[in-house]
């Protein structure tokens, strides 16, 4: 039994490890485009042709259920796809509604109107095309009211980080938090908008500094996984444990195995 993990590179993989840790039980096949990574700097129509070709590939090795472990795929790509590409016995479900829940305190299914939540003042650090697209703030508007969004374009921390170089991605961190702070001088919280920032988070929560609520989606994302799998265990799906890439396997197992500290073993999908 299988789940699919999708991600235009490794930035997925702090979601992998995550739903790993939750669900010991359950196998997934991940795939990282790493051949057309990153995705924050496309087109949204670009984004969603090589979006659905990825999920297909999860779907033909045996994945009824598909996570877009990645935020620039679920702002650009996701809604779309499930309106009109979606097969109806398979589901393919995004990253930010574990993270809009959080923040909001409600459940997804409660459609009651929009009301006023603790938090005012958000920060959000994400992909250009990410930020372009809205999909935070117009998911966020429809269940809270008097949220200020102030959103950053984190240009170069995805390409710093799948080459290994974190000392440039530390340094850009501070260079678009203070960018973020000449707009919002004192944002209550911070959403890593990115599966990949999480690499990066305390470098974000230091440039933020101690008072600001950092919130990462790899943890959300797993214990939301877990109750969707209880209510729908007929999408586990078939197949077997899998790392799939479509750049060159050599190196993106390498920067895997960086990343996680211990190793991985990607193939060609």
């Amino acid at each position: 039994m299988a789940v699919g993990i999708f991600d235009s590179g490794l930035g997925g993989l702090t979601v992998l490890q995550a739903v790993q840790e939750r669900l010991p039980e359950v196998e997934f096949i991940y795939l990282a485009d790493s051949a057309h990574a990153p995705y924050g700097v496309r087109t949204a129509d670009n984004i969603y042709d090589l979006t659905t070709k990825a999920v297909q590939r999860l779907f033909d090795a045996g994945c009824d259920l598909v996570i877009l472990a990645c935020n620039t795929a679920s702002a650009a790509a996701l809604r779309r796809m499930q309106e009109n590409w979606v097969p109806p016995n398979k589901r393919v479900l995004g990253v930010f509604v574990p993270l809009i829940e959080a923040l909001t305190e409600r459940q997804w299914g409660d459609n009651s109107p929009p009301r006023e939540v603790a938090v005012k003042h958000v920060a959000l650090f994400a992909t250009p095309a990410t930020v372009a697209s809205r999909a935070f703030q117009r998911e966020l508007a429809f269940r809270a009211i008097g949220v200020d969004v102030e959103a950053q374009a984190c240009g170069g921390v995805v390409d710093a980080i799948e080459d290994g170089d974190f000392i440039l991605a530390e340094a850009l961190v501070q260079s678009h938090v203070d960018a973020l702070k000449r707009k919002m001088p004192d944002p209550e919280a911070a959403i890593l908008g990115c599966t990949h920032y999480p690499l990066m988070q305390d470098a974000f929560q230091k440039a933020l500094g101690e008072g600001v609520a950092v919130y990462s989606q790899a943890n959300l994302v797993a214990e939301s996984l877990a109750d969707y799998l209880e209510r729908h265990p007929d999408k586990l799906g078939t197949g077997d444990a899998a790392f799939l890439t479509t750049g060159d396997p050599a190196r993106v197992s390498s920067r895997a195995t960086q990343f996680l500290r211990r190793s991985i073993q990607f193939t060609a999908a």
